[in-house]
C-alpha cells in the first residue's frame, strides 16, 4: 500500500464532511454494544426502511419476481419483509466488522471446512475464497481475516475519504486490501501462496464482462476467477456465510476445492459459480443481497428489468417487448 494511498487530506475536516465523520463515529459506538441489542436494532431498522417509499423496495420486488417466477405474490411479499429485516442487521454487522476486536468477532462464528483451507495454504498453494454478495458480506469477509492471514478484495469508493478509510482501517484488519480491478496484485499474492477473499458476482460492465445466466437470465458478469486460477494455479474454494437464528451467531462454510477448475471455458467456469450461489440463495433466500440491481445495464438486446415500463411475463404482454 503506497503512502499516497494513505495520505490524509486536511480538507476532509471541513464542515461538509462532518456528517460522514459522525456516521463513522456512530458506527464505532455501535460496535461496542452487545450482540443481542445489535440484532434488535438492525431488525427494527429494516422494518422501518421497508415502510419508507424507497426505490430499493421496488428493486427487491423485481429481483424476487425475476428469480422466483413460480412463487406466489404473497410468498414474495413475505420474503421481501424478511429480507429488509436481514438487510437492517447488515448495518450493525458492518460496525462490528470495522471496529470490533477479533476476539469479539470470533466468539460469534463457527467455521466448517477451515481445515481444508489450512491444508492448502500449508502446502504453499494459493487459495481463492470464492464468495458472493449476501447481506452477511462485510462481516463474513471479516471473519476469515480475523481467523487467518487473508487478503480481501474490495471495490474502491468514489468518495476519497471513504476510500482512505477503507485502505487504512479495513486494511489494518486484513493481510492487505486489494482493489477489485488490481488483477496484478491478486496474481502476485496467489503465486506467492497467499489467500484471497473474492466476491466477483455483482453486475459488471468493465472490460472482460461476459453475459452469463443467473437464475436463467443472462447478466453482465466478471469472469476473472477463471483467469486468476489459470494464471496462478490457485485452488478455488466456495465461501458462504449463514446468519443463524436469534443470537446463535454465524457459520462460515468453506467448501472443497472446485475440481477441474479452471476448465476450458471461462463462461462455463462462471456458470459453476453461479450454480453454487443459486443453491445457497434457494437455501437462504432472505439473506441474499436483493437490494443490488444484478440485472441492470444489459444493453439494447435485453429488457430494462428495473424500468417502471417493464412488464413481467404472464401479465400484460411479454417481458422482451420492453426495451431501454
Amino acid at each position: 500500500m503506497s503512502e499516497a494511498a494513505l495520505r490524509f487530506d486536511w480538507r476532509w475536516l471541513l464542515p461538509r464532511r462532518w456528517p460522514l465523520w459522525l456516521a463513522l463515529w456512530l458506527m464505532r459506538r455501535l460496535a461496542a454494544r452487545d450482540y443481542s441489542s445489535l440484532l434488535v436494532f438492525g431488525t427494527r431498522l429494516g422494518d422501518f426502511a421497508r415502510r419508507l417509499p424507497l426505490p430499493q423496495r421496488r428493486v427487491v420486488s423485481r429481483n424476487l419476481s425475476l428469480c422466483f417466477p413460480q412463487m406466489t405474490q404473497f410468498d414474495r411479499q413475505r420474503l421481501l419483509q424478511q429480507h429488509f429485516r436481514e438487510s437492517g442487521v447488515t448495518l450493525p454487522e458492518t460496525a462490528l466488522a470495522w471496529f470490533a476486536p477479533p476476539k469479539k468477532l470470533l466468539e460469534l462464528v463457527r467455521f466448517e471446512g477451515i481445515d481444508v483451507f489450512d491444508r492448502l495454504t500449508a502446502s504453499g498453494r494459493g487459495v481463492i475464497l470464492l464468495a458472493a454478495h449476501f447481506t452477511t458480506l462485510e462481516i463474513g469477509a471479516r471473519f476469515i481475516t480475523a481467523a487467518r492471514e487473508v487478503h480481501a478484495v474490495y471495490k474502491p469508493s468514489k468518495d476519497p475519504l471513504l476510500s482512505w478509510f477503507f485502505r487504512k482501517y479495513r486494511g489494518a484488519v486484513a493481510a492487505s486490501m486489494i482493489a477489485s480491478d488490481d488483477i496484478r496484485a491478486m496474481v502476485r499474492v496467489l503465486k506467492a501462496g497467499g489467500a484471497v477473499w473474492y466476491a466477483p458476482d455483482q453486475a459488471f460492465r468493465a472490460k472482460g464482462a461476459e453475459m452469463v445466466p443467473f437464475f436463467g437470465i443472462p447478466v453482465a458478469t466478471n469472469t476473472a476467477t477463471s483467469r486468476l486460477a489459470r494464471l496462478t494455479g490457485a485452488a478455488v474454494l466456495p465461501y458462504f456465510v449463514e446468519r443463524l437464528p436469534g443470537t446463535a451467531g454465524y457459520v462460515v462454510r468453506i467448501g472443497e476445492p472446485l475440481q477441474d477448475f479452471p476448465g476450458v471455458d471461462a463462461i462455463a467456469d462462471t456458470l459453476r459459480h453461479h450454480a453454487l450461489i443459486e443453491n445457497e440463495v434457494r437455501r437462504l433466500p432472505q439473506q441474499y443481497l436483493w437490494l443490488h440491481k444484478r440485472f441492470k445495464g444489459l444493453g439494447q438486446d435485453y429488457p430494462d428489468y428495473y424500468s417502471r415500463r417493464y412488464v413481467e411475463p404472464g401479465r400484460r404482454g411479454t417481458s422482451h417487448e420492453q426495451k431501454h
